[in-house]
């Protein structure tokens, strides 16, 4: 929820106290301590379920839910008891995993009810505050509002693009294959320019917000990343590399030299098409799995969610490879049926977790039967490995160690003093 949003909903949430201020007697709140749940557990969709528990809280009391700043919640209504609320918490704690304010002693810990008259002028100011603070930090954030690009500015874009040496814009990162007892090694590596960065060159205009007009640029662009390759500063690459295209540009030139530079070399090579693009242009799909497939190269699709595989036909589409995003929700589901089927369907070495963040998402696609894994935690236990070996580990942080490895060329990655074991690979 943006903060503007938030704020608004504090500002209901004093003038419903402003309301009831002349006679509060009968009414009450039930402050629940969100933000001091897990991360993992503070992920909007988990917050969404968290607010279906207590909707049953609210239509007893008669009472309306406000989010607040600082991530926790209030329940603005009458006659709350301690039963509603410890019932409440209860069905929380049966579908989450272990987390410390959930899984202490008492309720109250998460879920506090605070009765008026007695607390109401504290509480009263405790929002109050929060509207001034939230306020304040969204103003002194502000940024300018960017609108969607016009067609009519595209050849402009293009030409500052054009100026742009693409190559330290270009990142990588790691797949890496779990091979039993805290064993690790990298599968494959994939190379992408971050659609954030692209939108950090132009201070009024979303580049992805006219999406037909983003799709057009992306095949100038991807001419240019693999362009960009001939120029990286690696002494080390992986046997195997992926990277993501607009499927339009398998029939580039470009692609075509790139290819061949690297099938040379004995490397192969993964092209990474987004879902929705598959979905948009079924046949070029098909056409272009089998140009890839005839040069022995893969196909891999990549942003496939827990909705979307619901919906997809793997069998029809046969992809090489696929790549499913963790949803931190599925750490409370014991069984996924959907992704065990996927990963008997295409081989647990075809399928890929990404968006991995924590070990318990590890240890979830481990019992669902994969081996493939890519995100944050992998980033982590890479970077870990290339410090314990870095004799000059202590001149920079883990961070700064990360973002110089992601990096193909440019004066952050140069910093580096010891990018020889910086490209070491698990």
């Amino acid at each position: 929820m943006a903060k503007q949003q938030v704020v608004l909903s504090e500002k209901y949430l004093l003038s419903a106290l402003e309301r009831i201020a002349k006679n509060p007697s009968g009414y009450a709140v039930l402050y629940i301590n969100s933000s001091k749940l897990k991360p993992k557990h503070r992920h909007p969709k988990f917050l969404k379920i968290l607010e279906k528990f207590f909707d049953g809280v609210v239509g007893l009391a008669k009472g309306a839910f406000f989010p607040l700043t600082n991530g926790d919640f209030a329940i603005l209504g009458r006659d709350f008891s301690q039963a509603m609320v410890d019932e409440a918490v209860n069905k929380l704690r049966e579908g989450t995993s272990n987390d410390p304010i959930l899984h202490g002693k008492n309720s109250s810990d998460f879920a506090t009810v605070f009765v008026f008259p007695e607390t109401f002028s504290s509480f009263y100011n405790y929002i109050a505050n929060l509207v001034e603070t939230a306020a304040g930090s969204y103003q002194d954030n502000l940024e300018p509002e960017k609108r969607p690009l016009d067609a009519g500015e595209v050849e402009g874009v293009l030409d500052i693009l054009n100026q742009v040496d693409i190559s330290e814009l270009v990142k990588r990162q790691s797949v890496i294959e779990f091979l039993g007892h805290n064993q690790f090694k990298v599968k494959f590596q994939e190379f992408f320019v971050a659609v954030k960065d692209l939108n950090m060159l132009f201070d009024q205009v979303d580049l992805q917000e006219n999406r037909w007009l983003y799709f057009y640029m992306l095949q100038h662009l991807n001419k240019r990343v693999l362009q960009a390759f001939f120029s990286a500063n690696l002494q080390e690459w992986p046997e195997l590399i992926s990277i993501n295209l607009n499927m339009q540009s398998v029939y580039s030139q470009e692609f075509v030299n790139f290819a061949k530079l690297f099938l040379s070399q004995g490397h192969k090579i993964i092209v990474e098409v987004q879902l929705i693009d598959v979905f948009n242009n079924l046949p070029l799909y098909f056409e272009v799995k089998e140009i890839l497939s005839r040069g022995g190269h893969k196909i891999l699709i990549d942003g496939v969610s827990a909705s979307s595989l619901k919906l997809l036909n793997l069998k029809a589409l046969n992809p090489d490879m696929i790549k499913i995003f963790w949803e931190p929700l599925w750490e409370s589901t014991p069984d996924n049926e959907e992704v065990k089927e996927a990963v008997a369907l295409l081989g647990k070495e075809n399928v890929i977790l990404a968006k991995c963040d924590s070990s318990e998402a590890l240890s979830w696609g481990i019992r669902h039967g994969f081996s493939s894994f890519q995100g944050p935690f992998t980033d982590n236990l890479e970077v870990a490995f290339v410090r314990r070996q870095c004799p000059d580990a202590k001149n920079c942080t883990a961070k700064e160690c990360l973002k110089r490895k992601r990096l193909l060329s440019g004066k952050e990655r140069e910093k580096c003093t010891r990018r020889d074991i910086l490209e070491k690979l698990l």
